[in-house]
Order: C-alpha cells, then structure tokens, then sequence
C-alpha cells in the first residue's frame, strides 16, 4: 500500500470488511453460539468472530494503537478493562483495554447471558465480570518461556 499524504499516516488502522457501513466500518459480526456482538478483539478479518476467542493480533492491536477492544474506536482517559476476580487480584488482564461505556455494555451482555469474559475458559464458581479502570496501562507480551502465551495488560492505579 503507498501513502498518499499526510491524511493517509493519520488515517485509522482498522482492517476494511465487505458490508462496511457509510463510515467505512462495518457492524460487529454475531456470535452464533449466543447471538450477541462480537467485540473487536474476539474476530478475525477472515474467519470466526466468538466470544470464546481473543485474536492475538487485534489484542496487539489494541495495545499498541491505543483502541477500544469492544469497539475498535480510539481510546481516551479514563480505560477500563474486564476480567476475572483472578485477574483483578494478579493486576493482570487478557481482554484489552475499553471504553469505560464499552465495559459497562459488555459487562452486561456476559451476565444476561452467562457468558465468561472473552478469552477466560468458564470455571464454575468463577463469579461475576469484574471492572477496572485507570488512566494508563503496560502491555506485556509473553517470553518463549511463559506457559500462558497470552499477552497481558497491568492497569497502572
């Protein structure tokens, strides 16, 4: 892809789907398995979009470009993240940072339907969603040497 100008270095860096609204974007794709909005994290430009699912690259994505992984719009103070009271104790999050109006409706949508927080495996006896917010954050992206591969936000409070 060439650069055309200095509104093209600007320009959100979002992947373009077929079926794209007015804006150039297109609506968050269903998960067929509990027909709610699938977040930006947990879809793929090319294959399965589920809440069972985080793609690595959007979370990096995420991180790095400073976007909401629920809407995939630019983020701003204050951030939220979503996670487990497991995380929460380690200070130590998997989804990536959101809105915190972003937070609240995906909060929502993972009671009203008994759904774990994206990426999490559903443990019984797991509890509620929990939210955290902050006004910055540090990524950290896993060593060859980490059994757990996924990169990890720390909330800095």
């Amino acid at each position: 892809m060439r650069l055309t100008g200095v509104a093209d270095l600007l320009a959100p860096r979002r992947p373009r789907v077929a079926g794209a609204n007015s804006s150039g974007w297109s609506a968050p794709p269903l998960d067929p398995a509990y027909g709610v909005e699938v977040p930006f994290a947990c879809g793929y430009d090319d294959g399965p979009a589920s809440l069972d699912l985080l793609n690595k690259a959007r979370v990096t994505q995420c991180a790095l470009s400073r976007v909401c992984g629920s809407c995939g719009e630019g983020l701003d103070r204050p951030l939220a993240f979503v996670g487990t009271g497991e995380e929460d104790g380690r200070n130590a999050f998997h989804f990536p940072p959101l809105h915190p109006a972003c937070a609240d409706r995906l909060v929502a949508t993972l009671r009203d339907h008994g759904i774990p927080v994206p990426g999490q495996v559903a443990r019984h006896g797991a509890g509620d969603p929990v939210v955290v917010t902050c006004a910055a954050f540090e990524f950290v992206r896993p060593t060859a040497a980490d059994p757990d591969r996924r990169p990890v936000f720390t909330p800095l409070r």
